[in-house]
């Protein structure tokens, strides 16, 4: 696989395929959210945190607040911040009537809480959040790269520029959210991104395809042209061993 020098995590809420990612050191990291949660099944909050700080100890994990108005968001923070030293607080950046939450994000900061701030969009907000978060508490800053990229809009130059933002203050790290496809993964490590995290498919792409020379199946067929299809159905199971090119679509047949 190609060396990558950002993170990648996993963005999901299956607890099994969490554990299997982190037992065969497939990501550096998870992230969820509420949605990924109740599609996942979940539906006790504090035993899914419980295990999945149990099964992956010393990875980050971002957890998210499900209140949307301030006071309540702060109480569910000093809780999720308890699970560990690993755990992150999932923070959105307005709440859903527009608040800013640059007051709370300001105060659980000052008081030592790691901070993922979510749902953000424009280079404002990046600069106000890096502004706000006390230097040297980690912090991710999650800029929805995706989102932005599925109105039309380049969503590059922004994260170019959340790059240098970010990296102004010690501590913060650019997360690159919302990934839509692996080479989404090769820009966030080519501008400078700390972190994309991304869902299962992506990081099994990440994993198995990611530095693979797609050129080998064309250059295979082309030198094995004279080789003849066949039907799947017709051919013995101990026939095919060691002929079968799943890239070529193709059965040697001897």
């Amino acid at each position: 696989m190609t060396k990558l020098n950002v993170k990648v995590f996993a963005d999901g809420a299956d607890i099994e395929e969490m554990k299997s990612a982190y037992k065969n050191q497939l990501v550096d990291g998870f992230t969820t959210n509420p949605s990924l949660m109740a599609k996942a099944g979940v539906t006790d909050y504090k035993a899914f945190a419980e295990e999945v700080v149990s099964e992956i100890p010393d990875a980050s994990i971002s957890f998210e607040v499900f209140a949307d108005d301030l006071p309540t968001m702060e109480k569910e923070a000093e809780i999720l911040k308890q699970y560990g030293d690993n755990v992150f607080v999932k923070i959105p950046i307005v709440t859903t009537t527009g608040e800013s939450t640059l007051p709370l994000i300001k105060r659980l900061s000052s008081k030592q809480v790691r901070l993922n701030v979510t749902a953000v969009y424009t280079i404002e907000q990046v600069k106000a959040i890096t502004d706000a978060v006390t230097e040297g508490v980690p912090t991710y800053v999650s800029v929805f790269a995706g989102r932005i990229a599925d109105t039309g809009i380049d969503p590059l130059p922004l994260m170019k520029e959340s790059v240098k933002v970010t990296h102004s203050k010690e501590g913060v790290q650019l997360l690159w959210a919302s990934c839509r496809e692996v080479y989404n993964v090769i820009q966030a490590d080519e501008i400078g991104a700390d972190i994309i995290t991304c869902p299962a498919d992506v990081v099994k792409k990440v994993n198995n395809n990611l530095g693979r020379d797609i050129g080998y199946s064309q250059r295979f067929c082309q030198r094995h042209s004279k080789f003849r299809f066949v039907n799947f159905i017709n051919v013995k199971k101990q026939q095919l061993s060691g002929f079968i090119s799943l890239d070529c679509c193709f059965i040697l047949v001897i």
